[in-house]
């Protein structure tokens, strides 16, 4: 099969969304698995044979970000060597040095210390587990640096209003804070790496000799950070046997969805040869809506990818067709922007939510906050709080029943702040707790339905929206689709919308929903 064609099943199984145009991809999610797996003993409660759920259960822990580590280990580095640099430069030590110079001197030394601990690999994560390789590494590292700075003072002629007392300060200060904090990440990352925390986990889908081939190839890889914690294969018999390369099989695909929601995996890495057009794209379809990245191993088919298209481990060969969403410092960064925005928010409609607690509880007997069941970051049942709108007697915390126009349940007050959508402020707690993000999918009731059918059968892929958190607001509110689902068209506008967020996010597009959604509340012919 060829490049071209290889792209263009995936564009096949998963089509690109168009702004305000996106599509509901297929996928087969679904709330309990039902597959059946082979040779995995009987099945417990949940779908799962008791093998998947022993596995699950020890990988409940999450990981750590190699990338996030690394990046928090490089401004540590940076803030030390300014701060021992600031102290020599400025302490007295042997000189009176002009501001410029100190400025010139810091801003060089910053760069080159960047440089020359990057090349000599101290934030890679096999380095910083070897503590005598880790200490070596940086002392000579360290060395250069100033071995630079002299060089371009006595040949550059600049920095020549540092004095040679305060750079020998700066460097020997620097060099043995540098070691110490450096001794402690390497127990740090000694320990994360014996706890399993700084690991890619990966399920592998599919079996046989293909499995096999690939689970050797990725051992004798040197450093290897995978860690394959089992396997889900559909076949049965000599084709697939119970165990790989000493790796048991879980169950079926459909079952590595459920196992998906309950074990912290990083990855599923697809053994199935690329040619298999039909048996990959029915995986993909049924795999795509979990948050995971999902690639193809192309050790055996021996062939040629963009850059863009194609990663590695060692030397063995990935097509990437699906990456975690929000991953590493996407996700730092969003949990900053909820932190923060969230907080000015609670703070300036504090009014507001007094005001409107006062109103409900003068109007009707009962609470003045809702808690309500809904589906959290992959399909996570969490408690969302909401002002309560209906009469407290009447109140329907399992969705059984659609809020419609005039409906009897909901009082004066209710109707108001269920127009204006105050009644959705107390989750902006939910934020600062971390259930739900400021933006993004809106959460559904776990019994949210449409003519009797819930919305992941009305759907196909409905559960790809669960990908990420929810929010408070998202894409699909500002673009009209909120209120009263009572057709299928309006479920499947939302599922549109929120991929194509998922899909598209950025913190400008947060932005970008966040300041909308007041314009957007000022539609209200579909909020009841």
């Amino acid at each position: 099969m060829t490049q071209n064609h290889s792209a263009q099943l995936l564009k096949d199984v998963l089509p690109a969304a168009a702004p305000g145009e996106a599509h509901a991809t297929s996928g087969t999610g679904t709330r309990t698995s039902t597959g059946t797996g082979t040779g995995t003993g009987a099945k417990a409660s949940g779908g799962l044979s008791p093998r998947a759920l022993e596995v699950a259960e020890s990988l409940q822990k999450s990981v750590i970000s190699p990338s996030v580590l690394s990046g928090f280990v490089r401004l540590a580095d940076m803030a030390i060597v300014g701060i021992i640099g600031v102290v020599a430069l400025t302490g007295g030590f042997g000189g009176d040095s002009a501001m410029t110079d100190i400025l010139a001197t810091l801003g060089i030394a910053l760069i080159l210390t960047a440089t020359f601990l990057q090349a000599a690999d101290c934030y890679q994560i096999p380095v910083m587990r070897n503590i005598v390789s880790h200490g070596a590494r940086m002392t000579i590292a360290w060395t250069l640096v100033f071995a630079a700075l002299f060089m371009i003072k006595t040949f550059g002629g600049l920095l020549d209003g540092i004095a040679d007392e305060q750079y020998s300060i700066w460097f020997g200060l620097g060099l043995a804070t540098l070691l110490a904090a450096r001794f402690t990440v390497s127990l740090f990352v000694r320990k994360w790496t014996k706890d399993g925390r700084l690991e890619r986990r990966a399920v592998i889908v599919g079996g046989g000799e293909a499995a096999a081939e690939f689970i050797h190839e990725v051992e004798r890889q040197p450093n290897n950070d995978i860690r394959i914690c089992g396997l889900f294969d559909d076949r049965k018999g000599s084709r697939s046997p119970e165990v790989v390369a000493g790796y048991p099989k879980l169950g079926t695909v459909r079952d590595l969805v459920e196992f998906a929601r309950v074990a912290r995996i990083d990855m599923l890495i697809v053994t199935i040869p690329l040619r298999a057009e039909k048996r990959l794209a029915d995986f993909l379809k049924t795999l795509w809506v979990l948050p995971v990245d999902i690639r193809l191993s192309a050790h055996t088919d021996k062939l040629r990818f963009r850059d863009r298209a194609s990663s590695f481990i060692g030397t063995v060969p990935f097509v990437d067709v699906v990456h975690k969403p929000m991953a590493d410092w996407d996700s730092i960064a969003k949990r900053a922007f909820d932190l923060v925005f969230a907080s000015l928010m609670i703070v300036l409609l504090a009014p507001v939510m007094v005001a409107t607690a006062l109103a409900i509880r003068m109007e009707s007997k009962g609470p003045v906050l809702f808690r309500q069941k809904r589906y959290g970051f992959n399909n996570e049942v969490i408690d969302v709080l909401k002002f309560r709108s209906m009469y407290h007697e009447m109140a329907d915390p399992l969705a059984k029943k659609v809020v419609t126009k005039n409906d009897p349940r909901v009082t004066r007050v209710g109707r108001f702040i269920r127009r204006t959508s105050i009644d959705e402020l107390p989750q902006l707690f939910n934020v600062l707790r971390g259930d739900l993000s400021l933006v993004g999918p809106r959460p559904h009731a776990v019994n949210a339905h449409t003519n009797e059918k819930l919305w992941d059968e009305v759907v196909d892929g409905y559960f790809a929206r669960h990908k990420v958190k929810p929010g408070v607001t998202g894409w699909a509110q500002i673009n009209g689709w909120r209120g009263e689902v009572d057709t299928p068209e309006k479920i499947e506008k939302r599922v549109e919308y929120d991929v194509y967020y998922i899909e598209n996010w950025s913190i400008l597009f947060d932005l970008r929903i966040l300041f909308q959604t007041p314009f957007a509340l000022l539609k209200t012919e579909n909020a009841y």
